[in-house]
């Protein structure tokens, strides 16, 4: 009887995780593009949203209202069904990756508070062993999202946006994983916790200092997946037509970007906690501030990056990637092979 009990409560905490990151990462993905819009205007001389609402927050509704109101067709002589589930696939990966990633610290519902008292919530709704393969295999299904959407529209320029897709992706799939092989062999381990347990000894402690060349490649791969500039050759803001939405509109359109917002949170914790040290405390400043401080960072410099970098053609993208990016990845295992058989 106590072990069902045990299990129970294992199980609420973890609904409760699951349903308390969905939410969190919902609502940061839909004010994610004020912050961006108003962060873009401010590094640009411009006021941004300014007119609906104190501050221009009440756009937020604005928008909400026009892609839940705004007319949903499907074009004619485009594949119905996956036209319709291609974006559930983007949104739905997005937030299937979450479920390994550490979006704030362990708690437990004070034992007043009706129903939860007592009840333990973990920091990841999965703590599997092999967390890092399931995050990385999550965002990789996220490929046929895109891809489907563009090859559904029976239109040129879907395809195309189609193909940019499978190639941008496949490619910097390949530099996400052998940038962070080598911490993985640092660590000797998959798991975001032992992760964070392995930067516990202070700011001198943190992966950056260790492995910077992975750091920098990560964040490239990052941005490349996450569709942001200067990668953003899938939906290249700078063309008349729109890649693989350019048939989307109204709440299916909107999915589209749910997805790519929850995917820069997903980057902005693994760098955090990979590279800089998750949730341990510093100085004065307890764990779960300073990891919230971290991912604003990282949100912040995509948006920085995107009004300062100018856009690169996909030749230059491919170049960059298997030209550059994977000797260098390549060659940092190599040395950190080395250097853990030395040590060893």
């Amino acid at each position: 009887m106590e072990t069902t009990m045990i299990h129970e409560v294992t199980w609420v905490g973890v609904a409760i995780k699951a349903l308390i990151a969905m939410l969190i990462v919902s609502a940061v993905a839909g004010f994610g593009t004020y912050i961006e819009r108003k962060v873009l205007a401010w590094m640009q001389r411009r006021p941004g949203p300014s007119h609906v609402g104190p501050f221009g927050l009440l756009q937020l509704a604005a928008d909400g209202i026009k892609l839940f109101t705004k007319e949903d067709f499907i074009p004619q002589y485009s594949n119905r069904l996956i036209f319709s589930i291609a974006p559930v696939i983007t949104a739905a990966t997005a937030f299937i990756a979450l479920a390994a990633v550490p979006i704030f610290p362990d708690f437990t519902f004070p034992e007043w508070i009706p129903l939860l008292g007592g009840v333990f919530v973990p920091s990841i709704a999965a703590d599997i062993d092999v967390g890092l393969l399931f995050i990385l295999g999550a965002m990789a299904a996220g490929l046929y999202g895109p891809l489907l959407a563009g090859m559904s529209q029976q239109n040129k320029w879907g395809i195309i946006g189609a193909a940019r897709t499978a190639v941008q992706f496949l490619s910097y799939e390949v530099v996400t994983g052998l940038s962070m092989l080598a911490p993985i062999m640092l660590v000797g381990s998959l798991s975001l916790v032992d992760f964070n347990n392995y930067q516990t000894g202070g700011i001198a402690s943190w992966m950056i200092w260790q492995q910077p060349l992975a750091f920098v490649l990560f964040l490239i791969a990052g941005f490349a997946e996450t569709n942001r500039t200067p990668f953003d050759l899938l939906e290249h803001e700078a063309e008349i037509i729109s890649g693989f939405v350019t048939e989307y509109s109204g709440l299916r359109w909107g999915l589209f970007f749910v997805g790519e917002y929850a995917n820069m949170i997903t980057i902005a914790v693994l760098a955090s906690v990979i590279f800089m040290g998750g949730y341990s405390d510093f100085m004065l400043i307890p764990g779960w501030l300073m990891m919230g401080l971290k991912v604003t960072f990282f949100f912040f410099l995509m948006l920085w990056v995107r009004a300062s970098w100018p856009h690169v053609r996909p030749d230059q993208l491919m170049w960059l990637s298997w030209k550059v990016l994977m000797p260098l990845a390549l060659l940092n295992v190599v040395i950190t092979g080395i250097v853990v058989m030395v040590t060893a």
